[in-house]
C-alpha cells in the first residue's frame, strides 16, 4: 500500500527554496550594485584629487605617515621621515662661488663636515648683512670660541658654536624658544652676532669689541684678539680666491713673541712660495 504524498511538506519545501533563492539573487545584486557604487566613489576621489593638488599632497602625507606608523609598531626605535627638517645642512654647490671656498677652507681646517659648514657659513653671510659686521669675522669668532662645535660648553656657563654667556643673554634667547636654543646652531649664531654687535658698538672699534666679547679678566683679552682677527683675516683672503695656509698670518701682539707652532700637516695647505712669504712678512 503506498503512503498518501503530504502536499503541506512539499510546498514548504518550495516555498524555502524559492526564499532562499531569492536571498541569494538578492545578495548578488547588491554586492554588484555596492561595488558599482564602490567604483563610482573611487573614481569621484580620484577625479578631485587630480583637481585639488594641495588635498592630494595632504592626503599623500596622512597616508604615508599612517604605513610608517605602522612599520615602526613592530621596531624598537620609531622612525621619523621628518628629521631632515631639523638638520643643519646644505649642499655646497649651492652656495655663491665665495661662500664655497670658504665652507671648503672651514671644512678641511676642523674638520667638519662640509653640508653643515656650508649651512652655517650662508647663515653667517646672511646674518653679517643684517647687523652690519664681516661675515668672516663672524665665522672667525665661531672658530676660535668652538672650533664649530654646537655642543661646546665652558666652565663659566658659555655655551653652543659662539660661546654665548646664555645666562647673560637669556632674553635674547626668548625669541628662539629659551635657553636650549644655545644648542641649536643657527639660533646660537643669530644671538652670538647680536652679542658681538653690542660689544663692537660699546667699545667703538672691532679689537675693543672682541675684548668685551670674551670678557676678559686676569688679562687684556689681546691673545683672544690676535687669534679671531688672525682667523678673520686669513678667511679674508680665502673668500677672495688666495690658497692660505691653516695657520698663517698669525698676528703677535707682543713685539719678539715666538710665531705660533704649525704643523707640517696644517703648513702643507699652502704652496713654498706662499709659506716663505707668509714667514717673511711675519
Amino acid at each position: 500500500m503506498t503512503a498518501p504524498k503530504r502536499p503541506g511538506l512539499a510546498g514548504a519545501l518550495n516555498r524555502t527554496r524559492t526564499a532562499l533563492k531569492d536571498v541569494a539573487q538578492g545578495v548578488v545584486s547588491l554586492t554588484h550594485n555596492g561595488m558599482a557604487l564602490l567604483g563610482l566613489l573611487l573614481a569621484a576621489g580620484l577625479v578631485l584629487l587630480a583637481s585639488q593638488p594641495e588635498l592630494r599632497d595632504s592626503a599623500e602625507r596622512r597616508l604615508f605617515g599612517w604605513l610608517v606608523e605602522r612599520q615602526s609598531q613592530g621596531s624598537e626605535i620609531a622612525a621619523d621621515p621628518s628629521a631632515v627638517d631639523r638638520v643643519t645642512a646644505a649642499n655646497p654647490h649651492d652656495l655663491p662661488k665665495e661662500q664655497q671656498q670658504v665652507a671648503d677652507w672651514l671644512s678641511r681646517k676642523y674638520r667638519v663636515a662640509k653640508e653643515p659648514i656650508g649651512a652655517l657659513v650662508a647663515e653667517a653671510y646672511e646674518v653679517g648683512e643684517r647687523v652690519r659686521i664681516d661675515p668672516t669675522l663672524i665665522l672667525a669668532v665661531m672658530a676660535i670660541e668652538s672650533r664649530f662645535n654646537p655642543f661646546a660648553a665652558s666652565p663659566v656657563g658659555a655655551q653652543g658654536l659662539m660661546q654665548v654667556m646664555t645666562k647673560v643673554h637669556a632674553d635674547k634667547y626668548e625669541d628662539f624658544g629659551g635657553r636650549l636654543a644655545a644648542f641649536d646652531p643657527v639660533s646660537n649664531l643669530r644671538v652670538g652676532a647680536l652679542v658681538l654687535q653690542e660689544t663692537i658698538r660699546r667699545a667703538g672699534s672691532v679689537e675693543g669689541g672682541l675684548r668685551l666679547y670674551v670678557g676678559a679678566i686676569s688679562s687684556d683679552g689681546q691673545d683672544y684678539i690676535d687669534k679671531v682677527l688672525s682667523e678673520h683675516t686669513r678667511l679674508q683672503r680665502v673668500a677672495q680666491g688666495q690658497r692660505v695656509a691653516f695657520n698663517a698670518l698669525q698676528r703677535r701682539s707682543t713685539p719678539g713673541a715666538p710665531a705660533l707652532p704649525g704643523t707640517p700637516e696644517l703648513e702643507a695647505e699652502a704652496s713654498p712660495t706662499q709659506v716663505e712669504t707668509t714667514a717673511k712678512a711675519s
